[in-house]
């Protein structure tokens, strides 16, 4: 039987301009936008005493929402500070929640996967991101045998001299590097004037210190970015060699998110000169040996995100792709998503309304989902596919106790479309994405997305391209 060639990409440009649609991105289904406020805390705590049942290990989140500095093309939830001090409030309640949370959770589960996100987790001070993961380690069963995969996303402007020493002594073992462009005038433009020196020192020292895998992010579509600028940032990323890379479109929306205000729209590439980066983008790394995960994501081959993937262990949540399929999500701070058991719950955008309904101890649910068995079975469907780019109808059938043929028989014929055009491929029940299709898989995604078929509301949503 023909897998998928997981080695190749094919560039079509009339395929990728005729499908750059907008669709979800699939780090949940059903999406964000059918989570409602009629799921209420106290659906949260019952699902969170009805998990202890599967003695499934546990991912810990926090959101930390602080920045020294605010950049031009941020869409995060952040709060922009200079004084650590005013962080002290949202830290109690970080530690409240997870008090609450204990109550409920068998805390001897074991802790397989932690990260710390925001904002810039590091504008913490050494004593307050000690006093954060020791408040966790009382609470929560953290593993001490450096095996558990526990990450932070850092800024390098942020990192000083006994930075990531103490993240290492904490019990960090993977970083994430924000480092979007290594074009000054890009940086300019952004706000955020980061040299590669800054970087590469904060790469230098993470491998001195032992993580074990080190990410850059870098975004496209910035303000004075054209193929040869971004081609420069790319050839000096692959030097530099991190484990991971996750190359981000860049989304403009400037209604949405006051600081891309700042930005000046004319310099902004046109979407023509952002699918030549793009084009290129994927091309330049997968020949300096990458693997393409999928989506934004590439890694090397040895990185256990391609290791995942090659052995079918591959899973997409809130974070990205992650090789933990199996943990239930705890998110802690404001506007942090979770996943428990078949439920999906999220907090306050808002930190002051966060901090005020932890405060009264009520959990700071805004909205969530349960999940019917439509939905998880769907879900499971476009994961397989959106990680692994192949579905066998006649496995996948027996695992859901499911006739595929005739579960997903609409969705068989909508996929026709998608043959004809060489983006699939069916091999008897299997279905299997080409290599053209790897890059426009959020479109196969879609087919099988049953609330999407229903609304046709794709304005919430991104481009696929």
């Amino acid at each position: 039987m023909k897998h998928p060639d997981l080695t190749r990409i094919d560039w079509q440009p009339e395929l990728i301009k005729r499908y750059d649609l907008a669709g979800p991105r699939y780090t949940s289904y059903p999406t964000a936008p059918q989570f409602h406020s009629g799921f209420t805390e106290q659906d949260y705590r019952q699902a969170l005493s009805e998990s202890n049942a599967s003695g499934a290990p546990l991912s810990l989140y926090f959101h930390i929402p602080f920045c020294a500095k605010i950049c031009f093309y941020c869409g995060c939830n952040k709060i922009a500070t200079k004084d650590t001090r005013k962080c002290e409030p949202y830290l109690a309640h970080l530690i409240q929640e997870m008090d609450m949370l204990a109550a409920h959770i068998d805390t001897q589960r074991s802790v397989e996967q932690l990260h710390w996100g925001g904002g810039t987790p590091t504008f913490l001070s050494d004593e307050q991101m000690r006093r954060l993961m020791d408040a966790t380690r009382e609470r929560f069963n953290l593993r001490d045998d450096d095996q558990g995969d526990y990450s932070i996303e850092l800024d390098p402007r942020e990192v000083g001299d006994t930075t990531l020493p103490l993240l290492r002594e904490l019990g960090f073992n993977r970083v994430s590097i924000g480092v979007q462009d290594l074009d000054l005038e890009v940086q300019q433009a952004i706000n955020r004037v980061q040299p590669r020196e800054m970087s590469q020192r904060v790469l230098d020292e993470s491998r001195a210190l032992g993580f074990r895998s080190i990410n850059f992010d870098l975004i496209y579509g910035l303000p004075h970015q054209d193929l040869a600028r971004f081609s420069d940032t790319l050839e000096q990323v692959i030097e530099m060699g991190p484990d991971r890379l996750s190359v981000f479109n860049y989304a403009h929306l400037p209604s949405r998110f006051k600081p891309q205000r700042r930005i000046n729209e004319a310099d902004l590439p046109s979407a023509d000169e952002k699918l030549k980066i793009l084009e290129h983008s994927i091309g330049r790394l997968v020949k300096a040996g990458y693997v393409y995960i999928g989506m934004d994501h590439f890694a090397k081959p040895d990185d256990s995100l391609s290791l995942a993937q090659r052995e079918g262990r591959l899973h997409r949540n809130f974070q990205g792709y992650t090789t933990h399929s199996e943990c239930d999500l705890l998110a802690i701070g404001a506007s942090s998503i979770g996943q428990v058991g078949p439920t999906y719950i999220q907090n306050h955008h808002d930190a002051e309304a966060y901090q005020a309904s932890i405060g009264n101890q009520q959990f700071a649910t805004i909205r969530g989902l349960k999940l019917t068995q439509d939905d998880i079975i769907r879900r499971a469907a476009i994961n397989q596919l959106i990680c692994h780019f192949e579905l066998d109808g006649d496995t996948f059938g027996q695992q859901h106790d499911i006739a595929f043929n005739d579960y997903f028989a609409d969705e068989l014929i909508r996929l026709q479309q998608h043959e004809q055009d060489g983006l699939l491929e069916r091999q008897g029940n299997r279905l299997v994405v080409t290599p053209a299709g790897r890059l426009l898989i959020r479109s196969i995604c879609m087919v099988f997305d049953a609330y999407l078929n229903q609304s046709q509301q794709t304005q919430k949503y991104s481009r696929i391209i």
